[in-house]
């Protein structure tokens, strides 16, 4: 808090100062440059054709948005469903490769035993 208030101070102090000094002469403004001669005019360039207006944008209404906002969703649900199946048969497929291995596995220590 003294920090603070040493630093207000010294800032209050700073301005008073810089209140007290008296402003800087203004400077003379600079002469003009003196006037160019014109320059002679070029020709114009010939007229391009008019290109026709592009249609208005379609304006969406609510109704059309309510549309796009709910076909999105079902997109999106589709493609969940879809991963989720996915999904399902990968685990059935690692699950039947694990019974395979399990099974050679113990095809495998049988035949050593009869050995």
């Amino acid at each position: 808090m003294n920090k603070i208030l040493a630093a207000l101070i010294a800032s209050l102090f700073a301005v008073g100062v810089f209140a007290q000094t008296p402003a800087q002469p203004a400077q003379p403004a600079k002469p003009a440059m003196p006037a160019m001669p014109a320059t002679p005019a070029t020709p114009a360039t010939p007229a391009t054709p008019a290109t026709p207006a592009m249609p208005a944008a379609k304006v969406e209404t609510k109704a059309d948005k309510a549309a796009a906002a709910k076909a999105a969703k079902a997109e999106k649900a589709a493609a969940a469903k879809k991963a989720k199946e996915d999904k399902a048969a990968a685990a059935k497929a690692a699950k039947a490769e694990k019974a395979a291995a399990a099974k050679k596995a113990k095809e495998d220590k049988a035949a050593a035993a009869k050995k």
